[in-house]
């Protein structure tokens, strides 16, 4: 009992991203229309790393932040456009001298009619009159890369272009700054040279990366575009995602299906679509940007694993099965109907089983609350990285299940989660075969999520009692007794037709 007396405690203290009951709950920050960061503090030096190698961008800043201000400060702001401010995700700021800790709480804000908008930051500990801490802030920008030329021929290669400032965002002065951009490979055939930011050549090209700067005395929201041009031979996959967890008290089960919408938003195809080619390719392993596969890693245990689409059943499918005994991870490959290029769409659905023990609580031995703990996310494991615009995770609970709640809990040092403001969550009744009253459905809403987040977890916590959990047996068996009786009345009825 000793684990189940640990779990509730932990549930208790862990940090959280989100959490939630009966109502849609989104929180933020509104600020005044001529709202402008106070100058309490200073960047004394910032280093910025853009990486592309995904489908989608992902950045980390490392900044040393000092407090210029004669007063205690705890509130930092994040400044980043409008239009990339809504595709941002994933925003975790910690200190970097001490990764242990977990990432200190962010607040979107709402600043009405204008250009920029912000992320409030609240150090969890005043920083102390010309005090310094340094800062590791990562996050990823979704829908931000865009092919250049937008058609190409089946075996061409594929270039993608993205646009960003040289200056790293800031609503402070930084005294010293440099940006270093890593790109796939090598092929880096435009990128914008600077004129009169710094002496020498600006950028400085190294193999498969290009680094701006350094810049010295740089101005709060100061801003110089630049874009660059590469080449990616990998897919560029965004997706919407439904996610169903169904739990079974009765079966000892827990069910999970997804259900996706794929769209490639790579370089389209100049020409039609040609068989022979692309098998050729396929037979020597040529470069392709085209989505041939995708790779699931699924928790030890995992079971029954099956793939449809619109159509039906798709057999090109490859399952190996995991251990518990030594916490082996189940794979499952799933090659689609036909290979997605560049506009090309596609929409299917997995799922599988698994044991409910290996993911239900009960807190407290003769109590009627349990603790429910399962992967937000469980998506394709490809190296091309998957982008999500909105992800929906339904967590059906069983018929009679109360005082719903649940936690997203921070994860460890350097891996995304949803920035509080992009998770909101409802409660709904799903109704099925033998249900009364049906079931509660917990229903979690995220945008602006990758695949990392995909090890991430959900914990939900709710009451089912012993006469909720008895509900639909007695009513089965109520059900079943009076249809058994009727029938016996029935027989008993004298219908003969005879003479009196």
């Amino acid at each position: 009992m000793r684990f189940l007396t640990l779990a509730a405690s932990l549930l208790s203290i862990t940090p959280i991203v989100c959490s939630a009951s009966n109502e849609t709950a989104e929180s933020h920050v509104v600020l005044p229309k001529d709202f402008s960061p106070p100058q309490v503090f200073k960047h004394v030096n910032l280093v910025r790393n853009t990486n592309l190698e995904k489908g989608y961008v992902r950045e980390t800043i490392n900044v040393v932040v000092e407090n210029q201000d004669k007063e205690p400060q705890s509130i930092y702001y994040i400044p980043f456009p409008s239009d990339v401010f809504s595709r941002v995700g994933g925003l975790q700021v910690r200190d970097k001298k001490d990764p242990k800790k977990t990432s200190f709480p962010v607040t979107t804000t709402k600043l009405v009619e204008s250009d920029s908008q912000y992320f409030q930051v609240d150090f969890p500990k005043p920083l102390a009159p010309s005090s310094q801490i340094t800062l590791s802030i990562s996050y990823h920008v979704i829908g931000s890369l865009s092919p250049l030329p937008k058609a190409i021929g089946q075996g061409d290669a594929q270039f993608l272009v993205y646009t960003l400032s040289a200056y790293a965002p800031s609503a402070y002065t930084t005294d010293t700054q440099k940006t270093k951009i890593k790109f796939p490979n090598s092929n880096v055939p435009d990128y914008t040279q600077t004129d009169g930011l710094k002496s020498g050549t600006d950028p400085e090209k190294q193999g498969s990366s290009i680094t701006y700067g350094p810049y010295e005395k740089i101005a709060p929201g100061a801003s110089y575009p630049i874009q660059v041009r590469f080449e990616s031979t990998k897919p560029v996959i965004a997706a919407t995602l439904e996610r169903d967890v169904e739990v079974s008290h009765w079966g000892g089960n827990v069910a999970f299906e997804e259900r996706y919408w794929l769209r490639h938003e790579g370089a389209k195809l100049a020409k039609n679509f040609d068989r022979v080619d692309y098998v050729l390719q396929t037979y020597t392993n040529a470069p392709s940007s085209a989505l041939r596969e995708l790779k699931y890693t699924l928790k030890p245990g995992s079971i029954d694993p099956y793939f449809t689409d619109d159509i039906g059943n798709v057999s090109t499918s490859r399952f190996r099965p995991g251990s518990v005994d030594d916490a082996r991870d189940a794979y499952l490959e799933l090659r689609p109907r036909y290979p997605l290029f560049g506009g090309w769409k596609y929409s299917f659905r997995v799922g599988w089983n698994n044991d409910l023990s290996r993911f239900l609580r009960r807190i407290g031995p003769s109590s009627d609350s349990f603790v429910l703990k399962v992967p937000l996310l469980e998506g394709p494991r490809n190296s091309e990285g998957i982008q999500y615009d909105a992800v929906t995770v339904r967590i059906i609970l069983p018929e009679g299940a109360t005082d719903v709640a649940y936690e997203i809990p921070a994860g460890a040092p350097g891996l995304p989660h949803p920035a509080p403001p992009a998770v909101t969550s409802t409660q709904s009744i799903h109704r099925t075969y033998m249900d009364t009253r049906g079931r509660t459905v917990l229903n979690v809403f995220l945008n602006n999520l990758a695949d990392e987040t995909r090890d991430s977890q959900i914990i939900v916590t709710y009451r089912y009692t012993v006469t909720a959990a008895l509900r639909k047996p007695l009513t089965i068996s109520s059900a079943c007794f009076l249809v058994f009786v009727s029938v016996w009345i029935v027989g008993k009825l004298d219908v003969e037709i005879r003479k009196r």
